[in-house]
Parts: C-alpha cells; structure tokens; sequence
C-alpha cells in the first residue's frame, strides 16, 4: 500500500460532471488498496470571476481580505467533491489549507510555505479516510490571517503535503497527459516526455512551460518528491520529475537511462523589452540602473549591453522583464535620469522568448548551432541571447514566436508521429 497525493486543477473541477469524474479516480486509487490526499483548486475559472468581482467593488482591495475571499474557491470545491466521494460509498474529510497544516509567511496573495504540520490529515488517513485539502491557501502563524500562495499555489500544496506526508508520490493532474516536449497547443507534434530532471523542468518552467509551476518543482527538488505529472481525462502513464538520485518507476531494475540531448523547447510571451540608450561606458553606470529597476520591483530576465561607440563613448543596455512590471519599471528609470545620464528609454512589448533545454547539453557539441540554423533557415532574426548551462534562450518577435518553435523542434528531432491531445483545451 502506497501514500498517494494527487492534485486537480481548476479545468480537472470545472463543473458536476468533472468533479465526479475526479471522484472516481479518486475512489479507484483508494479501492487499489492506496492511501489517498487529494489537493485542489478552485473550479473553473472561479478565481478569476472572485478577482473581477474584487477589482469592481473596490479599485484596489485590500490583500487581506482579497485573500480571504480567493481562498473560498477551493474550499467549494473540496467540499462538494467530498461530498461526491461519500455518495459513492467511501469516507472522505475535507479540510482548508489552515486546517491542513499550511504554514505560510504574511506576504498576502504570494504567501511561501514556511512549515506543514498535517496533524488532522495524518489522524483522517489512520482512520481510513480520503482526505481532500484546499489547495492555493495556508495561514500565517503569527497573524493567523488566512493567506493565498499565488499562481500555481494548488501544485505547490500538493508538493508540500507529500514532502510532509513522505508520500511514495505526487501526482499532479491537468488535461494535458504529461509534460512534452514543446506546447502541444502551439505543435501538435509534440512528444511526451517518461521522464524529466527536476533541473530540466525547473529551466522549462521558467521559461514559459505551463503543465507544471517552477516554486511546485522547486520545493520538490529540494524535499526529494517524487512528480508524475498526468491527466484527469485519461488513464495513461504521463510524466515523472525525477529528482537527484531518484529512479524512473517505469525502468526495469539496473536499466540506464539515456539523457536526451535535449528535453524540450519552450515558449514564453509574458515578457517585455526595455532599451536604455546613451548610458555613459563608465564603471558602476550598469549597477545603477538595476538597482533602480530592483527597487521598482521588476524581475529581470535576460541582459545585452552593445558595445561602446568610440565617437560618444556611450552605450546601450536592453533588457527583458515580465510585462506587467514594465510600467514601474519606466517609471522608476525615468526618474533618475538625470542622475544615472542616460539619453532615453524604449519600451517594446511585442517580442517572445524561446528556450531549449535538455541536460544533454552538457556533453553534446554543436547544440546552439542546430539552433541558429534552424532559425536562420526559417528566416527569423534573434534580437537577444542569453544560455546557462543546461538551456539556451533567444528573445525574437512576437508574431515569429510560434513558428520558430515548429521550426526548432523540428531540427532537433522532437516531432511524434502522433498528434497530441490536449483534452480540455488549455494545458492546464
């Protein structure tokens, strides 16, 4: 007998019939003699009904009680889907995150987990019970104020529970069947990968792979959880994260795993360009600017400085940040022109980031060769570089984005015969 956490997401619960689908996977885990947590979001898009319903009431809510009325998406769905797991027979016990242990920091709406003590949990399952825990949500220790994780918070409780729980796995369910090699929504083509390092999964999320979220896999790595990441619409094997040391389920004991040269290429239009021209090539003039956009509260991504023109001794410095922190961030800058001595700034929000990864990359030659002519033969240009050692990214325009993806996952081999399934039509 295993200890299973299992995790669904909003498209996994979007309404009667889902839930109950759920609740039959669920109830058949446990009748395969399993132990059974489940985490899950709030259905559908209720969440971001709640945040539209917020912002018309009031401009700007207040975190603490945004948080509270966010938090209340997913204690419907445990709810109803316990009560759909006892009309079927079996006992269930829902708690919210607070009741499950949740620990967080105060940091309303990005709350981090600080520490989980699944007390009730570990008292409903010795009692034989299925338990159901809110996801997205905990409380902080010292305010007791209820607290919501974010984006992606539902993946991250599961993650947390396992690690507290010593699950034998988190399973992690969306309607897509596992992770692939590219968006199967932007190439059908893609492959679906049997196994990922945690590594590779941590530089595809980053870079713009939505099946799982980069603080879930993080927290992962870090407590030795195991990930297999599948679909609620289907009873196929997906895709296990596999951390250091951890072995695939699926490989006979003794067997090698081969490390593909690369896992997978992902795509990212979250991102903005900000250019800031004429800065004097001098020491110290690039530390400025950056600590102004960290005060701003940006997070950078990639960053060019062009060379010094010998005739004003001035240079250009162009870097990429996430859309919605752009605004601040010119703001900011703008302000202290004076004082840093550039000549202007340049905003561009009509650019796209594409990244390959895979572990391979470490031994392998000619890797980002394979890259630029692939997409030097498709005719897109590359305005932005940026590698680490296990990916290399590219910022290019836009409207170019999605067909140099099928252009690059095509030069390195990653194309399946078989068109891929996205059940319920958003990856997630």
């Amino acid at each position: 007998m295993a200890l299973i956490v299992q995790k669904y997401g909003g498209s996994s619960v979007a309404d009667a019939d889902s839930i109950k689908r759920v609740a039959k996977r669920i109830v058949d885990t446990r009748r395969a003699g399993h132990d059974v947590v489940v985490a899950v979001s709030a259905m559908g898009d209720t969440t971001d009904e709640l945040l539209d319903l917020a912002h018309e009431v009031a401009p700007i809510p207040a975190p603490r009680e945004l948080d509270m009325l966010l938090s209340s998406g997913e204690r419907i769905s445990m709810a109803l889907l316990a009560m759909t797991i006892h009309s079927m027979g079996f006992e269930a016990r829902s708690f919210t995150g607070s009741q499950a242990g949740m620990m967080t920091d105060s940091h309303h709406g990005k709350a981090r987990i600080v520490d989980v003590t699944p007390v009730r949990v570990r008292e409903a399952l010795d009692e034989g019970a299925i338990v159901i825990v809110a996801g997205f949500q905990g409380i902080n220790r010292d305010t007791l104020d209820i607290t919501t994780l974010g984006r992606g918070g539902s993946d991250t409780t599961a993650v947390a529970l396992a690690a507290a729980l010593n699950a034998d796995v988190c399973e992690i369910y969306s309607d897509v069947d596992g992770i692939f090699t590219a968006d199967p929504r932007v190439i059908p083509q893609a492959r679906k990968l049997d196994h990922v390092s945690s590594e590779e999964m941590l530089e595809l999320a980053a870079n713009g792979a939505k099946v799982l979220y980069i603080r879930a896999v993080e927290y992962a790595r870090r407590h030795g959880v195991l990930i297999h990441a599948r679909s609620t619409f289907s009873t196929a094997e997906g895709t296990y994260v596999l951390g250091e040391g951890m072995k695939n389920p699926r490989e006979s004991e003794g067997a090698a795993m081969e490390e593909p040269i690369v896992a997978g290429v992902a795509t990212d239009l979250s991102q903005a360009k900000i250019t800031v021209s004429g800065v004097p090539d001098v020491p110290g003039k690039a530390a400025e600017i950056f600590t102004v956009v960290a005060k701003s509260g940006a997070n950078v991504d990639m960053i060019v400085q062009n060379v010094s023109a010998a005739s004003t001794g001035r240079t250009d410095i162009s870097f990429t940040l996430p859309k919605a922190d752009a605004a601040s961030a010119l703001k900011a800058l703008a302000a202290e022109r004076g004082g840093i001595g550039f000549d202007s700034l340049q905003h561009d929000d009509q650019i796209g980031k594409l990244s390959v990864v895979g572990a391979g990359m470490r031994t392998h030659s000619g890797v980002s060769a394979i890259l630029f002519e692939a997409l030097s033969t498709a005719g897109i240009n590359i305005e932005m570089i940026s590698t680490s050692e296990i990916r290399i990214s590219v910022v290019l325009r836009a409207d170019e984005l999605a067909d140099a993806a099928r252009a690059v996952h095509t030069a390195y081999g990653l194309d399946s015969e078989i068109e891929a399934v996205v059940h319920a039509g958003t990856g997630r």
